[in-house]
This record gives C-alpha cells, structure tokens and sequence, in this order.
C-alpha cells in the first residue's frame, strides 16, 4: 500500500522509526536497500542543529541513496524550532518530523519530546512555526499521552491537522510506562478516527502477525518499526512483502547477512571515521550476531577490539565458519 504524505508519496506504508544512537545514515541506507518507504533521522536537537554542532550536523547529514529522508527536530522553543527545520530544508531533508515522544528523561527535563504533550498550547504554538518556515511537508511522532490518567493523543493529533501537520505517528504507550508493559494499538484508533490525515503506528513490533494485528487494532495507514529491526533490517522488507501478500519471506541466507554485516561495518567507518566507527559498530555486530553458536563469546571478543583491521578479522572469523558449516 502506498501513502501520500503532503504531496510526497511514498512507496508502501513501512517506516523506519527514528532510533538515537541507531537510525544514522548507514543504517538507514541499508532500510531503505530493504524496501522501506521512509526512513527518519535520529532525534537532533534544534537548538544544536542552529549552533552548528559538528555531531549534529552529523547527525542530520543525508544522501540520495535514502531519499525521501525526513530530520526529526525536538526541542521547546517555536522560534528556534522553525529555525532548525529551515536548515535542514535547505540541507536537503525531503521532510520534516516534530519528535513529542521521546520519553527519556534527560530530554523530557527540559521541556521537550513527549513533556510537550502536557502542555497543548505550546505544543501547537511549535507545531505552527514548524510548519509556517519550511515548504516542506511537517509530520508529528507522539506518545498517547504523558501517563494513563492523561492521553491526550487524539485531541492533540487534531491541533497538529489543523496547524498543517501531514501524518501523525503513535507510540501505543504513555510517556511514564516508558517501554514497559505492552503498546496499546488499540488506543491508536481513537487518534484515527478524529484526523484524515495518515496515521501509522508505532510500538512493539517484532513479528510479522505484530504488523498485521496493529493495523487491525488501531485502523491506522501505515506502521513503523524500530527496535524489531535491530539486528535483522531485512525485517522491515519481510513485513513490507507481508503486508501485501500474506506471504512470509525467509531471512536471507548467511552469505547475505555476512555480507551486509560487513557493508554495514565500512559505512559506518567511512561515516564516522576509523575510530568512533569501530565504537559504534559494537552494539549492530552484538544485535548481527546474537542467537548464533558461540555469539555471546564473540560479542565480549568484538567489544574489546579497537583496530579496524582486527574488527574486520574478527567478523570473518565469526561469519566465515557458519557458512562453510551451512554450505557443507
């Protein structure tokens, strides 16, 4: 099913949650080599991204192979806000995505992320100055609400419509249960049934039934996934091909995964740099590799090296062994 986000369509109604720490430029590229129709930043603060911080500019930096790309912007301040989205319009970001979801603490502190969601009219007041400096379709991630006594999604899903936001994302929890519990898609429904414009639902999807059973539950248009992917990207291909035929797909073959295991491990050094690269690989190489024979012992292995030559010898020691036991 494709989805029409403002005047961008996209080509099916899978999306790429945006993940701190997870969804960078190489992992995206490797979504979107995937199949899935939108992939999104990590969550970059605006008044970073003014500033012209080196990690942030990072952070929002994107390229041809991922477009449509959206930046996810968080902060509290309308002005600088609207400010950030115009730079990253100007940076080549096919959209714009306000984040009122994330519920860390650190960001919730200073009044950003799902915090907002206690606080409707500044909320609406970003939402507008967003919206109002760039050309470019403005879309919201939000919780249900901050807690169970105060989920307020629906009523702030129709502030968003009418301030010219083009799709609204659900997190099934509130901002408190963090990621405890389960996400309740059913509640998603109600953001549904109040706006026209696209809804997709986010939270807990880990098999394919998941993918089917959200949509089912909360009547939204699309879904988005995150931490299911971790480890199995081709995971968001297996749902996309689900969801149009109800046929399951098999995970690639061992030769596949090694081999994007190990692209993935160069763009990350090429993204980053030798050093920091080698760093950030170590939580992908521990989500690649877990449930396999000896795993847990090359994933203590693997996070104690720091040559880039070592990390490469590493991988094929790891990989190479089970193909040829495979193939044998």
């Amino acid at each position: 099913m494709k989805l029409k986000i403002g005047p961008i369509q996209i080509n099916n109604n899978v999306i790429l949650a945006p993940m701190s720490g997870v969804s960078d430029m190489p992992y995206r590229k490797i979504a979107k080599k995937y199949g899935v129709g939108l992939v999104i930043s990590e969550m970059i603060a605006s008044q970073a991204m003014i500033y012209a911080n080196r990690k942030t500019l990072k952070m929002a930096s994107n390229c041809a192979e991922e477009f449509p790309m959206a930046v996810q912007l968080a902060g509290c301040d309308p002005i600088l806000m609207g400010e950030a989205a115009k730079i990253n319009a100007d940076r080549g970001a096919a959209l714009i995505d306000i984040n009122m979801g994330c519920p860390v603490k650190k960001v919730t502190k200073g009044y950003a992320g799902s915090a907002l969601m206690k606080d409707e009219i500044l909320a609406g007041k970003i939402i507008k100055a967003v919206v109002d400096a760039v050309d470019l379709p403005v879309t919201l991630k939000m919780r249900t609400g901050w807690d169970l006594d105060n989920r307020n999604a629906p009523k702030l899903a129709k502030i968003a419509e009418n301030s010219g936001i083009k799709m609204v994302t659900v997190h099934g929890r509130t901002r408190n249960q963090l990621y405890r519990g389960k996400a309740d898609w059913s509640f998603i429904r109600k953001v549904k049934d109040v706006i026209s414009i696209p809804v997709i639902g986010n939270g807990d999807v880990n098999t394919l039934s998941d993918s089917t059973e959200l949509l089912n539950l909360s009547g939204a248009d699309g879904v988005m996934i995150g931490r299911g992917s971790y480890g199995r990207p081709w995971f968001l291909q297996q749902v996309i091909h689900f969801l149009k035929t109800g046929i399951k797909l098999a995970d690639p073959s061992l030769i596949e995964q090694y081999g994007v295991v190990k692209q993935h491990y160069e763009d990350l050094l090429v993204h980053y740099g030798k050093e920091r690269g080698v760093r950030i690989a170590r939580k992908h190489i521990g989500w690649y590799s877990k449930g396999f024979p000896g795993s847990a012992a090359f994933r203590t292995h693997f996070n104690s090296i720091t040559s880039v030559k070592q990390a490469k010898l590493a991988i094929d020691s790891f990989y190479l062994p089970l193909i040829d036991k495979k193939v044998a």
